[in-house]
């Protein structure tokens, strides 16, 4: 498990912190869009997915969240270490492109830096009142994290049609190869 992190120029705090801070610890606003009923349980597990993707390819710092089985760990050379951050990125990435720049302003606000509703509220729209500005700021967030949650389903049924045509191409070709 790497646990050093690269400084990103953008962070104000030292990046090894942020991330393990940002690791350990349940994140507020998502916990308070989930009881509160406002979001489901697979936009707060995408939530989660999309805050260790960020930290790790940001940051690159990983934590696994269940102990790999006695003998099963994945030991990764500095080549393949950084091809799998690379694919953490393009996961980034491909949210960013299909969400747009508001929404991921609005996820790494709220899950990078764990910034409150209030914070963000402020942040976004300083000429309303701060409580207006709560309210609407956490409306966006659920829709963000639910939409969030649907685009990562997208991704997954894109990936398993993707994986069901090469198998199909291999029977083609094994059968043309045979007959």
């Amino acid at each position: 498990m790497k646990t050093q992190a690269a400084a990103q120029p953008t962070t104000s705090a030292p990046a090894g912190l942020m991330a393990q801070a940002t690791l350990n610890r349940p994140r507020r606003t998502v916990q308070g869009l989930l009881q509160a009923g406002d979001i489901t349980q697979e936009a707060a597990d995408a939530a989660e997915r999309w805050c260790r993707n960020y930290v790790f390819g940001y940051f690159d710092y990983l934590e696994h969240t269940t102990p790999a089985p006695q003998g099963q760990s994945v030991r990764h050379d500095a080549v393949s270490w950084q091809m799998v951050r690379a694919k953490a990125m393009a996961r980034i990435t491909a949210v960013r492109d299909a969400l747009g720049l508001c929404a991921h302003q609005r996820l790494r606000m709220m899950l990078v830096d764990d910034l409150s509703f209030r914070a963000m509220g402020e942040a976004l729209f300083p000429n309303i009142s701060s409580s207006s500005a709560q309210r609407k700021i956490a409306a966006q967030c659920a829709l963000v994290l639910e939409q969030l949650a649907a685009l990562e389903a997208t991704f997954r049924r894109a990936e398993q049609a993707k994986k069901a045509g090469r198998r199909k191409n291999a029977r083609t070709e094994k059968e043309v190869l045979q007959g």
